[in-house]
Order: C-alpha cells, then sequence, then structure tokens
C-alpha cells in the first residue's frame, strides 16, 4: 500500500533473514547483529568484547524449523571499540564479522542512508524472556553528541532498547529499509526512557569498508566538500563559521538565506567546512583535527544536516528528485518528486548552494517554499544579491511572517476579544476563588496586538516569536482560568439542587409548620446562592449548615445521618406521611 507521498508502507512483521543472535564463548546471548553479505555481520564493539574474541552467529529468520549457527571472528581490524571523545560524549562502538561458513546471498541486507528526523522505525533484538527475538517500535528524536549518534524514543516503556538488543538492525518503517544499528538503551534520572542507535552514515565512516555493503548517494555533493587546499591556503571566516554553527545546531531559525560570492574564497571555504564537519560520513578524524585549535562555538556536530545539494547546473526536478530520494519517497505511484514532497510528512535540514544557478530558479524556490512550509529546516546560499536572491526573500521570508503576522493578529483578537469576555462574564456570574486578576497579561496581549496592527514592512516590525510566546501564555491563562470559573458555576448549580432537595425533605418533615431557626438558615443559603457573583465558597458553607438541621431534624432518633440520594424529594415523588416516610422510596413505591 503506498502511502505518504508514494512511500511503500511494510506491514510484515517476521522475523527478518538478517537478524542475527549472537552468542559468546559461554553459551550466553552477547546480543545482536546485521548479516550484511553472505559472510560478513555488522554489530557492536561492545557486543564482541574484543578483537581476538570467538562468537557463534545463530541465523533465527533461517527457513525451517532449525536454527543455523556459524563461528564468527572480527574481519581483520575491523574494530571500533566504544569511546569517549573531548566532549565526554560515545563514538565508535561498531565491529565487523566474518563468518566462517557463508550464509545464502539472498539472507543479507544492505545498510541504506536516508534522512533520519522523526522517521517511525523498528529493530529486532534479543532480550532477556525474548531469546527467540522480539519487534521493538520507536520514533528518532534527532542527533546526539557529536559522533552523529541517534537518539530513538521508544513506542511504549517496554520497548526500550535491553541487553541483547545491541547490534540489531534498526529499519525505516516506511520503507523498510535498514538505516542503522542499535547501540544500547537508558533509563536517565527522570525516568525517560531512550535508545540509541549509529547510522548508515556514521557506521561507514568507522568502518570504510562496510560502504561497499551500503546503498544510496551520499548527503554531500561533491562540489561542497572541504577540501586539502582549503586547509592549505587557510582560508578561513571566523564570524561566518560562527553563523553557520549556530544554524547547523539549530538556533531557532527555520530558513538562513546567505550569499557567498565566486570571488569570497574565504568564506566559500568556510562553507565547505561547516558542511563536511556537520555530515556524518565525511566527518573524520583528520577533519575535525584541523578545528582543534580553532575558535569555539565554530564547529557543528556531526548529523546536524540531512541533505547538502549544489543547484548550479540543475533543473528543480532534478533537486527534487535528490531530495525525495534522501527523504525516502521511493516513487511507486505517478507523483512527481515534487507532488510526494508536498504531500508526505517528512522533513529535513537542507542546505542548497548555488540557488541562483540552477536552470530554473523560480521553479526552485517554489519547490523550497513547499519544503518550507512542511517544516524543513533550509540554508540557501546564493551567489549574488540580485533578483533571484531578492525573490528568494519576498517568497520564503517576508510573505511567511507576513502571513504568520497575520494569524497572531487574528490569535490576539480572539484572546483579548471572546476569550477575554467569557472570562469577564463569567466572573460576573461567581466570584473567582483562586483565580487571579488578569488586567496586566491582558494589557500586554492588547500591546502586542497594537504593536503588530501598526506595522508596515513585511517582515519588518516587532518581534513575532516573542508575541506568539505571550499569545500562548495568556491564552493558556485564560482558558485555565474560564476552566476554574467554569467549575465553580457547576459547583453552585449543584448546591442549588442540593438546597432545593433538601428544603423539599424539610417541607414534608414539618407538615408545612414553620421551624424560624431552619428556615432562616435556609434564605441565608438561598440568598447567597442568588447573590451575582456567587461566592461558591460562602454559599457552600450556608448550604452544609442547612443540610446538617435538616438531617438532624428528620432522622427518627435524633440521629442524624445524611442522605446523598434526594432526586425523588426534589420532583415531589412521596412514600407517606411522617419523618419516616419522607425518605424516597423502591420496589413499586413500597417504603423503605
Amino acid at each position: 500500500m503506498a502511502v505518504d507521498g508514494g512511500v511503500l508502507a511494510v506491514s510484515s512483521m517476521e522475523t527478518p533473514s538478517w537478524a542475527v543472535r549472537l552468542r559468546g564463548a559461554d553459551g550466553e546471548i552477547a546480543g545482536a547483529g546485521i548479516l550484511l553479505s553472505a559472510d560478513h555481520v555488522l554489530t557492536c564493539a561492545h557486543v564482541v568484547g574484543g578483537v581476538g574474541a570467538v562468537l557463534t552467529a545463530e541465523f533465527v529468520g533461517a527457513p525451517g524449523h532449525g536454527v543455523p549457527a556459524v563461528l564468527a571472528r572480527v574481519d581483520d581490524d575491523a574494530y571500533v571499540p566504544e569511546a569517549l571523545d573531548a566532549d565526554g560524549d560515545p563514538r565508535g562502538d561498531v565491529a565487523l564479522l566474518r563468518l566462517e561458513k557463508p550464509r545464502p546471498p539472498g539472507d543479507a541486507v544492505r545498510l541504506h542512508r536516508l534522512s533520519a528526523p522523526d522517521r517511525k522505525v523498528r529493530m529486532y533484538g534479543f532480550p532477556l524472556d525474548h531469546n527467540g527475538g522480539i519487534w521493538f517500535r520507536a520514533t528518532v528524536v534527532g542527533g546526539c553528541g557529536r559522533d552523529g549518534q541517534v537518539q530513538m524514543s521508544p513506542a511504549s516503556p517496554g520497548e526500550v532498547a535491553s541487553p541483547g538488543c545491541s547490534g540489531a538492525g534498526v529499519a525505516d518503517s516506511l520503507t523498510g529499509e535498514v538505516i542503522g544499528m542499535v547501540l544500547s538503551g537508558q533509563r536517565d534520572q527522570h525516568g525517560n526512557l531512550y535508545s540509541y542507535m549509529t547510522p548508515a552514515e556514521t557506521i561507514v565512516r568507522h568502518l570504510p569498508r562496510v560502504e561497499a555493503f551500503t546503498v544510496g548517494r551520499t548527503a554531500v555533493d561533491d562540489r561542497l566538500r572541504s577540501t586539502d587546499d582549503d586547509a592549505a591556503r587557510d582560508l578561513f571566516d571566523e564570524r561566518f563559521a560562527q553563523r553557520l554553527a549556530d544554524w547547523l545546531q539549530d538556533d531557532g531559525t527555520p530558513l538562513k538565506i546567505s550569499v557567498v560570492g565566486h570571488d569570497d574564497d574565504a568564506r566559500a571555504a568556510t562553507l565547505r567546512r561547516a558542511i563536511t564537519l556537520a555530515d556524518r560520513e565525511l566527518r573524520t578524524a583528520v577533519s575535525v583535527g584541523r578545528t582543534s585549535l580553532e575558535p569555539p562555538g565554530t564547529v557543528p556536530s556531526a548529523g546536524d544536516h540531512d541533505l547538502a545539494l549544489h543547484a548550479g547546473g540543475l533543473a528543480s526536478t532534478e533537486m527534487a528528485e535528490r531530495i525525495a530520494e534522501r527523504m525516502g519517497l521511493w516513487q511507486h505511484t505517478g507523483e512527481s518528486p515534487a507532488d510526494r514532497i508536498r504531500t508526505a510528512k517528512v522533513t529535513l535540514t537542507l542546505v542548497v548552494v548555488g540557488v541562483d544557478e540552477a536552470l530554473d530558479p523560480p521553479a526552485l524556490l517554489e519547490l523550497l517554499d513547499v519544503l518550507r512550509a512542511g517544516g524543513s529546516r533550509l540554508l540557501l546560499v546564493f551567489r549574488t544579491d540580485g533578483e533571484h536572491h531578492r525573490q528568494a526573500r519576498r517568497l520564503l521570508l517576508d510573505r511567511p511572517a507576513r502571513e504568520h503576522r497575520d494569524r497572531l493578529v487574528e490569535r490576539l483578537r480572539d484572546i483579548t476579544g471572546p476569550l477575554a469576555a467569557a472570562v469577564f462574564e463569567r466572573r460576573s456570574t461567581v466570584v473567582p476563588e483562586g483565580v487571579p486578576p488578569l488586567d496586566s497579561d491582558l494589557v500586554a496581549a492588547h500591546a502586542a496586538l497594537f504593536d503588530l496592527l501598526r506595522a508596515r514592512a513585511p517582515g519588518g516590525g516587532p518581534d513575532a516569536a516573542r508575541y506568539e510566546q505571550l499569545a500562548d501564555r495568556v491564552s493558556a491563562r485564560l482558558t485555565r482560568h474560564l476552566r476554574r470559573l467554569d467549575e465553580l458555576a457547576a459547583r453552585r448549580d449543584e448546591l442549588t439542587g442540593r438546597l432545593r432537595s433538601y428544603h423539599v425533605l424539610h417541607q414534608r418533615a414539618t407538615r408545612g409548620a414553620e421551624d424560624p431557626a431552619v428556615d432562616e438558615l435556609y434564605l441565608r443559603a438561598h440568598s447567597l446562592l442568588r447573590a451575582t457573583p456567587c461566592d461558591v465558597r460562602a454559599a457552600e458553607a450556608a448550604v452544609d449548615d442547612f443540610t446538617r438541621r435538616v438531617d438532624a431534624r428528620t432522622e427518627p432518633g435524633g440521629n442524624a445521618r445524611a442522605r446523598t440520594d434526594h432526586g425523588n424529594a426534589a420532583s415531589g415523588t412521596d412514600c407517606g406521611s411522617g419523618y419516616g416516610d419522607a425518605f424516597p422510596c423502591r420496589d413499586g413505591g413500597r417504603p423503605e
């Protein structure tokens, strides 16, 4: 079934043929692995335990009733132990095993380069009590640390990766492609549960020979990769590097437009440096070493972008196909790449250099606007500040800012109008106990509305993001206060019904005779409930005084007993006469 812009949904939950159960020399399950070829298994270094270790690889997804078992060892030096980098973040922890006897090539799987943000994934591991293997589901949250590892949020608390899952393949739920490998699971001090994986690109960086078992184009175009010449000529623009690192590490700006001219070698080299360092596959020890002495705040983390493209000489349709491929939106219908991107709920962090050098810049800008509207983050680099640059600012910055401001104006009008009116209307009917004054909040909302209405220049004027936060805060408070006032009004109505019910009960018990003390209590409670605004707390105390006195008068022997079912008394149902007959009846009208 094709969903989400032509993505083929994978619904099979069978044991995958590529899933490997690994046992140590003691016969205990050490972890999981991924069959990448007839004689290669990928797993975590900590599962192996050391370069000279011998493990038993068991193929639980093999056809038939048996589980084939084959001895496996580290393939030459394809072993990168788990370690901590200079920042204390984990890195490495990958190993490639070679089998003593090959498996059927058709049982193997290839790793796939695929952007990961917010993707639903599945992994097949072998935790305690599930030696035969079990599927775990999760959602990719985002990158963590500088090595390019990825954090995943379990679909349920029981699906966090546990011992026996390390080394398991992580499969994209929509495409079925294996995009990474499980590293570990964790419960933090706050009780939050997370699993971690290393994506295909990070694995290839640590184990270059795994590239032979990896498909999908790399995330960075060749023209955008940092070169040895960049370092040799010492080309570096520190301020530009800081701005790039801030944006790549998500400074809250969804779209950034910049100009890097052909004659600005320093900025061009700095841009290539940032793109290279932010890519999981290209961020090598050599490239990081070059930046070790450079100013802090200029070095992005691996995985800070998902795709970096050079638009020079390319049509917008070619760019769309490249982006759709990276998103995993492969064509299974007649939809164009742009349509697949438009209808899919997939986002990515995209860098496009040379936007104004594309074959059709206006069409490319329309595509980029689709990505922006869908929630993707965009860094767009132009070669000149000419007409295409101005068009981009109008289409991608000014128009969205104006539309955002217009939506914010309508929202503030609703807050200061109908929502505020509803709160004040409720406050006029009940005393707002526990509801603080809202004057300062409403004054701030009115001031924000005035500033937004006064703004004239598209994209200019007040800080819309700050006013968005103000609108969120004031709206939440007014909604919360409205809910509290409605609760007080409901309590007032409940007390009114209770008072009426007890009044009927009292009248029947006294057969119309006057009882000044009780009548006074009733009138006081009645008056408080009818007051505008009603002091619900005072009315509740008065109703309690009245009902306790009625209970004491109507209970035979003077033994006060609270009654909770007064519906029949309120409606006038009578089971007889006298104090004892004044209570509701059961069983066809027979007195209790």
